[in-house]
């Protein structure tokens, strides 16, 4: 009953986006000494969930994507400044940065599921 209601979806959404870009992030924090390995990224959530069904697939019932493979397109970051002699274009602080970014970007949608979830157990005369 609650899948259906768009705000919810929308949130599920959020959060499978934020852990398959933090999925990106440690692996680009693995291969930072890896010669010849270019930083992956993800596209912004808000491009990837206006695309709809296309841009995020359903794996089974109630889940719009889990990892990059799954449903989410990943693409070389351009980093500015030069890459290392090595052709490695890591940063670990860009990377940092990111990760912060889109551990916000998790509790923003925890934060709009819990909302949510209490509009409608008030609505329904349970309270908190």
């Amino acid at each position: 009953m609650f899948e259906k209601l768009e705000i919810v979806r929308m949130a599920q959404a959020m959060a499978a986006h934020a852990g398959a870009r933090q999925a990106e992030i440690s692996r680009n924090i693995a291969n930072a000494d890896t010669p010849g390995y270019r930083a992956q990224d993800l596209k912004p959530f808000g491009s990837v969930y206006e695309d709809g069904p296309d841009g995020m697939r359903a794996t089974r019932a109630g889940h719009l994507g889990q990892a990059a493979q799954d449903g989410f397109e990943t693409a070389e970051r351009v980093v500015s400044g030069t890459a290392t002699p090595n052709g490695n274009s890591v940063s670990l602080e860009a990377e940092m940065v990111k990760a912060v970014e889109v551990r916000q970007q998790h509790e923003m949608a925890l934060a709009i599921y819990r909302n949510t979830s209490s509009i409608l157990r008030s609505s329904l005369g349970r309270g908190r």
